[in-house]
């Protein structure tokens, strides 16, 4: 059981209670107030937006924390650098009908809200025109007939924004449109949540995707082995007792997780908490998160030694995705011969 998260109520006050104001940020974390005015220029194009709960495990003092670069606007995100772009996987040409994403055979992807708990600041949809892309209920017959048309289509991933920030009611009424359709098979749940605001995995969540006749396959994301508290480790539990397939997926990103180090302690833990690691990704070219940026050649060098020194179901897969590829490619170290890019 998982206790005092049990109530929706709970999450729901937390999730309105986030720290949006960098000045208070700083403050609570002691941080000097020269960040101040680059953080509110920054936070101008892409507001600060972080559960309490998730700066509760930053450490008080420090800069270069992990979790608080993840969150804080910085004045890098204001250089425009002629290789990224407001767009970098051309998501606006793979968009069908409102809410829909089509891009891979068999599957596609649902916006089902643009909000989240978080803003994280290397997020590849920080431009993306959601506005545009909630689907409501008199979108359903066209989402619907959309699927129908293609018969191969066996698996819905719902996202967003974060698809699990929708309240219970709404989840469950888009549930039941999925379920009532025979030839799915498996709802995967791309989500944030259940790192940054553990409590949103309350008791009446996980029993109804515990009842549901499809596969779950819980899809969280997770960059550092310090997000993972003890709060987080019980609740990933609790979605593995209620018969979710638990997968990470990372982004690659320097000052944060870049060493090889530090993301084999995040495999490790991940594996403490029922999870496997599934994606490593490098960074989509999304314009304001350049300083996060890895060339090929330093992301072939940190795998590579992760490949060293992991057995291979705690080995995440290296992936870039690009927008003409009909599936993520996957990077792997020329063994025969130096990386030279």
């Amino acid at each position: 059981m998982i206790n005092h998260l049990a109530s929706e109520q709970n999450w729901q006050a937390q999730l309105s209670d986030l720290i949006v104001d960098p000045a208070e940020l700083l403050q609570l974390l002691d941080l000097p107030v020269t960040l101040l005015p680059p953080a509110l220029a920054a936070a101008e194009s892409f507001g600060l937006r972080v559960p309490r709960v998730f700066v509760s495990r930053m450490q008080k003092a420090n800069p270069l924390d992990p979790l608080l670069l993840q969150v804080l606007p910085l004045h890098q995100e204001l250089t425009v650098d002629s290789r990224f772009s407001l767009d970098p996987l051309a998501e606006r040409h793979s968009n069908p009908v409102t809410g829909l994403l089509h891009k891979y055979q068999r599957r596609l992807l649902l916006t089902l809200t643009g909000a989240c708990a978080i803003h994280c600041r290397y997020c590849f949809r920080r431009h993306f025109p959601y506005q545009d892309n909630l689907p409501g209920t008199q979108e359903w017959p066209a989402i619907r007939d959309y699927i129908q048309a293609d018969p191969e289509l066996n698996e819905v991933i719902l996202s967003g924004g974060d698809p699990l920030s929708v309240s219970n009611r709404r989840f469950f009424e888009w549930l039941e449109r999925l379920e009532s359709m025979p030839q799915l098979t498996t709802l995967r749940i791309h989500t944030r949540l259940p790192v940054v605001l553990p409590a949103r995995m309350d008791a009446a969540l996980l029993e109804r995707l515990r009842e549901t006749r499809l596969k779950i396959v819980l899809v969280i994301h997770c960059n550092h082995a310090q997000e993972l508290d003890n709060t987080v480790l019980r609740v990933l539990q609790a979605c593995k007792d209620h018969g979710m397939v638990l997968l990470n997926q990372s982004v690659l990103l320097k000052g944060i997780n870049s060493s090889a180090d530090e993301l084999i302690l995040l495999s490790e833990r991940l594996f403490d908490a029922g999870v496997l690691p599934y994606y490593l990704h490098l960074l989509d070219k999304v314009q304001g998160a350049a300083h996060f940026d890895l060339s090929r050649r330093e992301a072939l060098a940190i795998y590579r030694e992760m490949m060293e020194r992991l057995p291979g179901y705690l080995l995440p897969r290296l992936v870039r995705e690009t927008p003409e590829a009909p599936f993520k490619v996957p990077l792997l170290p020329d063994f025969g011969r130096a990386n030279c890019e």
